[in-house]
């Protein structure tokens, strides 16, 4: 049986009933007018920075039925956008040469950064909010110090365009991928390149660093996912999942996992531990260009061509109760132990997509899908002041926003009244019959596995009743052989 989709149109909120093991579609927002070329949770987790081909920038909440801010300020299509580490500032890289500081409030507010010659492809943060990475098509890479927002310095081997820079997660190293077919990495204090890793059939369209700082990851245009580790300089995985070039990809805080985002219109979820593929998510309707874990890893969100954004519940890093069970019999009757190292593969390895990958289409599990658009604030320039946005090329093959402006959604005066809690049940009492019997289900899990748990700790006292048993026997023995003697 399919499971089942709970949607509220009134909040744009998607909920499915707890698995612990599939991802789930939460939220759907619709706002921007064009393709969404890059997203990123803030550090609290509570609202989420998207940037896109019509010029804006937007802040959506969680929290349900509040306001999203539009910012107005760039005069072409915005291609990166990020929150600072200490989430008090929005960085965002734009078509139209520049990068702005922004402060993500009402009040808004936001500071040009000029220094890229041509189009800026991606912005990234230190780790200390300190330092600001760009990439440009300038080919160069440019560093920036935040507080003073003043220009540092320029790394400049890369000879064509460069489609994205990021800071390692100690902020010593920053690693490129260009359309020269390059990866390279840099000593950020020498303002040296110390490795480059060549790949001949195509250019990365997208680099990040593993949370540990130990290997880089590259989304190809030739349809690859491509690690390596910085320390031997090795290619340590290869996969070809994809059936178009991927375009972006987010590593998972425990490190073990990997999501990629595609023109084929998927997004893909890669186990590293095991270097296969788990997941195929479907949900866009066009290329999918953007995709970043949270911070904590409970979220995951995508963006792309269809101008939506889809945030998901990842699911996927929490253990089902079978898998427990597993997990504490290999404890009692352990096997033999793995090498500590053999997290990767020694040599490079090449995974195909195999046929029981679990296909996911929120799509197939409810008829209406669409949810409705929050209400926007624009916050920066007025629009009556603003240039229009132009289309002047194309973005990862993708036409540049012509529309100009973007319509306003007025919002209301007063928010609607609270909807009581009887109201609501007279309104809807299949859905709270079926939230209460999620949540029963939810606890009947629960206590299957506390059953099993204490079912595993009556067989631990066995085991050790047993031993104990064989000590004092084996005590005997020796205390009568040893009487004799005497």
């Amino acid at each position: 049986m399919m499971p089942v989709l709970i949607f509220s149109a009134a909040l744009g909120e998607m909920h499915r009933p707890e698995k612990g093991e599939d991802p789930a579609l939460q939220h759907q927002f619709r706002g921007h007018k064009d393709a969404v070329t890059s997203i990123d949770f803030s550090p609290d987790n509570k609202q989420l920075a998207t940037s896109s081909l019509d010029a804006f920038l937007m802040v959506w909440n969680f929290k349900p039925r509040s306001r999203a801010l539009r910012f107005v300020g760039h005069t072409e299509g915005a291609t990166s956008v990020q929150f600072s580490p200490s989430g008090q500032l929005v960085a965002s890289a734009s078509q139209d040469k520049t990068v702005r500081l922004w402060v993500p409030t009402m009040k808004g507010g936001s500071t040009v950064l000029k220094a890229h010659t041509a189009a800026v492809r991606s912005v990234n943060f230190s780790s200390d909010s300190h330092c600001l990475v760009t990439a440009s098509d300038d080919k160069s890479i440019k560093v920036w110090a935040v507080h003073r927002q003043h220009f540092l310095f320029s790394l400049t081997q890369h000879t064509n365009w460069v489609r994205c820079a990021k800071f390692s997660p100690d902020g010593r190293l920053i690693a490129s991928c260009s359309d020269d077919k390059t990866v390279k990495i840099w000593d950020k204090t020498n303002k040296l390149c110390i490795n480059t890793f060549t790949d001949h059939e195509g250019y990365a369209n997208f680099v990040d660093f593993n949370p540990t700082g130990t290997c880089v990851a590259a989304a190809g245009s030739d349809n690859t996912v491509k690690l390596w580790d910085i320390r031997i300089n090795k290619l340590l995985q290869h996969y070809q999942v994809h059936s178009g070039g991927v375009n972006c990809l987010s590593f998972h805080p425990s490190n073990n996992y990997l999501i990629t985002a595609s023109n084929d219109n998927t997004v893909k979820v890669l186990d590293l531990l095991e270097g296969r593929l788990l997941y195929t998510l479907h949900g866009h309707q066009g290329r999918v260009l953007a995709v970043t874990f949270s911070r904590g890893g409970e979220q995951f969100a995508s963006g792309g061509r269809d101008a939506q954004v889809l945030v998901w519940k990842t699911n996927f890093d929490a253990f089902n109760s079978t898998e427990i069970f597993k997990k504490q019999l290999k404890r009692i009757y352990p096997d033999a132990p793995p090498h500590v190292t053999d997290i990767y593969p020694r040599s490079p390895h090449l995974h195909i997509a195999e046929t029981h990958t679990v296909e996911i289409n929120p799509r197939l599990e409810v008829a209406d899908t669409q949810s409705s658009e929050p209400c926007v604030v624009d916050v920066g320039t007025s629009l009556s002041s603003s240039p229009r946005p132009k289309a002047t090329r194309k973005w990862n093959g993708l036409p540049a926003y012509q529309d100009g402006r973007a319509d306003i959604q007025q919002c209301p005066a007063s928010p609607p009244p609270p909807v009581s809690a009887w109201q609501e049940e007279k309104k809807d009492p299949v859905g709270i019959s079926a939230v209460v019997s999620n949540t029963l289900e939810h606890i009947v899990e629960q206590l299957d596995i506390l059953t099993q748990t204490v079912s595993i700790l009556e067989q631990r006292l066995s085991l050790t009743e047993e031993k104990l048993k064989e000590c004092l026997v084996n005590q005997q023995r020796i205390t009568f052989q040893g009487r004799p003697a005497e």
